[in-house]
């Protein structure tokens, strides 16, 4: 989506609020004990109370209001019935319509206590959000946000998982363009001013870089057990610093 009237803006950033609360809610739940699935039914809640619905759910048929991923699973976890442990790391995805515009962001946390591998991780994957971010910018190629994000996980010691990347988003949850979390000489397009974007890395403590889907038909988790973590916002190109949307 490219966003071109105050009323298009205006929303994005509803949806955007939804998504952050959302995000709040979860993370402010996540402790040993409590179950993915108990997460999920407070996302839902907090979906009606803002007239959203889950776009995963309207658009692919997810079973969930939102997805929750631990430990080597990345994406599209679907929320289970296992109760979170110490050290678990869990990542929260959330993806709401809302009035028919589509927001789109992700944290991840770790339920006390927190491994070094893991605080590092998740360091490196929120510090190469901010790289990601502050390369995404009007008049410069999409391929440098994924050289900024490349080359912040490359200096921690992490791995950018390849087969996943950020898109557009906006009216569908999914849109053109790809966002790779790597350099890709053939992404030379301009970004362009009102463009909307998820920008999302997703980074292992493994060394493959690849993922692949487990039983369930949509939990994604990395190849070789290697942990994972997922940061992500949807934001507005500007001529500066863009605009996130869902902070």
């Amino acid at each position: 989506m490219t966003i071109t009237t105050e009323a298009e803006l205006q929303g994005m950033k509803k949806a955007g609020q939804v998504v952050a609360e959302t995000l709040r809610v979860l993370r402010e739940a996540v402790r040993p004990g409590v179950t993915p699935a108990e997460l999920d039914a407070l996302a839902g809640e907090v979906f009606r109370r803002h007239g959203a619905a889950s776009a995963p759910r309207l658009t692919y048929g997810a079973p969930v209001n939102v997805f929750i991923s631990v430990g080597s699973d990345i994406v599209h976890g679907l929320p289970t019935r296992r109760p979170l442990e110490p050290g678990d790391v869990v990542s929260l995805d959330v993806t709401p319509v809302v009035n028919g515009f589509v927001a789109d962001a992700a944290v991840t946390v770790v339920v006390p206590p927190v491994s070094p591998v893991a605080e590092r991780l998740l360091a490196c994957t929120e510090a190469a959000l901010a790289a990601g971010l502050a390369a995404a910018r009007e008049g410069q190629p999409l391929s440098d946000i994924g050289r900024a994000v490349e080359t912040e996980v490359g200096r921690r010691g992490f791995t950018v998982l390849r087969d996943l990347f950020g898109h557009g988003v906006g009216r569908a949850i999914h849109e053109k363009p790809d966002v790779p979390n790597y350099f890709r000489s053939a992404d030379r397009q301009k970004l362009r001013g009102g463009l909307v974007l998820a920008i999302e890395p997703m980074v292992s403590s493994g060394r493959s870089g690849r993922v692949r889907t487990r039983r369930d038909g949509w939990t994604l988790a990395t190849t070789d057990g290697g942990l994972a973590a997922h940061f992500e916002h949807t934001v507005m190109i500007t001529a500066g610093q863009p605009l996130i949307l869902t902070a």
